[in-house]
C-alpha cells in the first residue's frame, strides 16, 4: 500500500474512531523536553519507597484480573496500604473501568465514588460494546461504593460538597484530561490532610510517561511541584503534603524492594 493509501486509510479509522487521534499527537521526546523546560527534572520525578509511606509490608489483595488496562499489583498494595491508614477512609477516584480499584479498596474506606463516562458517551466515542460492558464489573454491587456518570473534563466536582481522603486519577491518560482532573481535585475534593495518587505516570515502574508527568506538574501548580513523588515499583504519583527526602529518578532503577505473594484464583 502506498504512503498515500496509508494516510487515506488511518483517516478513515479516525474518522470512525476519533479516540484514535490521541495515538496521533503524543510524542513522548517533546513532552520530556518540555519538562526538562519547565521544571528541571529530566529524568522523572524522584523516588519515594513503600517504607517512607508507611505502607504495611503485607496487604491483602483483590479483586485483580491481570487483564488490559488494569493497575501492577503494587500499585493496588500502594492504595490500600494508604487507605488502611485512614480510619474512616473516604476515597474518590476518576477512572472506574472494570471496577477493580475501588473494589479492592472498598473495604478498608467508610465511602467509595467513582466516576467514569456513562455507556452513552463511550458510544459516542466508538468505544466496542465489549469494553462499555465491562466497566463497574467488579464494583457495581458493592453497598458503600457510589458510581457517578460523567465526564471529568465537564463534571461538576463542586456539587459532591464533600473532602477526601485518598483520591486516585485513573481516567483518560492524556495531557488535557489530566491537567483538568489534578487542577478540579486540587480546587473542590481536598482537606489539608488529603493524598492523592496518579496512576499511569509510567509506562511502567522503569520507564516515565512524560506527558502525564507535564500534566500533573501543571495541573498541581508551583506550590505542590516539589511534594509530588513516584513510588518505587509502582506506575503512581503521589502527593501527600509532606517533604520527604527522596532519591533521584534512575533508570533502569535499582530495585529498593522485592515481593512474595500466592495467587488464588476466583472463577467469575
Amino acid at each position: 500500500m502506498s504512503k498515500i493509501g496509508k494516510a487515506l486509510k488511518a483517516l478513515s479509522w479516525i474518522a470512525r474512531k476519533p479516540i484514535l487521534l490521541n495515538r496521533v499527537l503524543t510524542d513522548e521526546d517533546s513532552w520530556m523536553g518540555y519538562v526538562e523546560k519547565n521544571f528541571d527534572m529530566p529524568g522523572g520525578l524522584p523516588v519515594l519507597t513503600m517504607d517512607q509511606l508507611d505502607i504495611a509490608r503485607s496487604v491483602s489483595l483483590g479483586p485483580m484480573t491481570f487483564l488490559d488496562g488494569g493497575s501492577l499489583p503494587t500499585d493496588m498494595m500502594l492504595l490500600g496500604g494508604l487507605a488502611e491508614k485512614k480510619e474512616g477512609c473516604r476515597y474518590f477516584e476518576i477512572g472506574t473501568w472494570r471496577g477493580e480499584s475501588v473494589a479492592s479498596v472498598s473495604g478498608r474506606c467508610k465511602d467509595c465514588y467513582t466516576l467514569s463516562l456513562s455507556d452513552e458517551e463511550m458510544r459516542a466515542m466508538g468505544m466496542h460494546e465489549n469494553t462499555i460492558s465491562s466497566h463497574r464489573h467488579f464494583s457495581e454491587e458493592i453497598s458503600n461504593v457510589t458510581h457517578l456518570r460523567g465526564n471529568s473534563r465537564t463534571y461538576d466536582f463542586s456539587s459532591l460538597d464533600q473532602k477526601f481522603d485518598l483520591i486516585f486519577i485513573d481516567g483518560d491518560h492524556h495531557y488535557d484530561t489530566i491537567l483538568s482532573d489534578t487542577r478540579n481535585i486540587f480546587r473542590h475534593l481536598v482537606h489539608d490532610e488529603s493524598v492523592v495518587v496518579w496512576h499511569d505516570y509510567g509506562f511502567h515502574p522503569d520507564k516515565v510517561r512524560f506527558e502525564v508527568m507535564a500534566a500533573i506538574l501543571d495541573g498541581a501548580g508551583p506550590e505542590r511541584a516539589d511534594l509530588i513523588y513516584h513510588v518505587a515499583h509502582t506506575k503512581s504519583a503521589i502527593y501527600t503534603g509532606r517533604a520527604f527526602d527522596p532519591k533521584p529518578a534512575k533508570f533502569p532503577a535499582d530495585p529498593v524492594d522485592y515481593y512474595t505473594f500466592n495467587l488464588q484464583r476466583n472463577p467469575v
